[in-house]
């Protein structure tokens, strides 16, 4: 496992809170704008939006990724997907991603019944989370919902202390976690106000990827 790099796609994929983490705000409608560069190069963005009513919230995922060498394109992906969650459980999530061409389709909801044209279809089960790295709620799971596969994953986190990390522009103190599974690990990055500004991880040919709130 310590020796195999996920690919980009790998990654794309409240209840008492972790210490040094606050809780996100309760805003009716957010949006999380970030930066993703391979290598420290631009290669697109990922655009997380909520709205909320009560402790129902509808989450929204658009991401773009064009990947470059000598002006060629090597690799293309997109991914959007639309998660329905009442407080910190998912109750539903309908996910479409194209890899270089190749797309697939997920979703979850309480039957699980596949529709015409979904690659994965699954009953979710219990109160469970997905990757869903703006809810520091996810620092305290064993088991995560993956958008892309339509499959529960085993993982494990824990806090790799406070660093500096660039944000908008200004250094920022931030708290940082890892998260070990099936994939190669991912390294979240929270503000002391528990907002989710980063993410690092290494993907394909040792390169690493990396998020940037902006």
């Amino acid at each position: 496992m310590a020796s195999r790099r996920a690919p980009i796609a790998a990654l794309i994929v409240l209840g008492p809170l972790v210490a040094g983490v606050a809780p996100a705000r309760a805003d009716t409608a957010r949006q999380w704008d970030f930066r993703v560069t391979l290598d420290d190069q631009p290669i697109g963005d990922h655009l997380f939006s909520s709205t909320a009513s009560g402790s129902d919230r509808q989450v929204s995922s658009e991401a773009s990724f064009v990947v470059r060498i000598l002006g060629i394109v090597a690799y293309r992906y997109r991914h959007h997907a639309v998660e329905q969650w009442r407080g910190n459980c998912l109750t539903g999530l309908a996910a479409t991603t194209e890899e270089n061409g190749k797309i697939s389709r997920v979703r979850a909801d309480a039957v699980g019944t596949a529709a015409p044209g979904e690659t994965a279809a699954q009953a979710l089960d219990g109160c469970v989370m997905s990757f869903a790295y703006w809810n520091p709620a996810i620092l305290k799971q064993a088991r995560l919902f993956n958008a892309q596969t339509g499959r529960a994953e085993n993982v494990q986190l824990k806090p790799l202390g406070n660093g500096t990390i660039d944000v908008r522009g200004e250094p920022v103190v931030a708290a940082r976690w890892r998260i070990t599974g099936p994939a190669q690990p991912i390294d979240l990055w929270y503000s002391p106000e528990g907002e989710w500004i980063g993410l690092d991880s290494t993907v394909s040919g040792g390169r690493r990827l990396s998020y940037r709130l902006r």
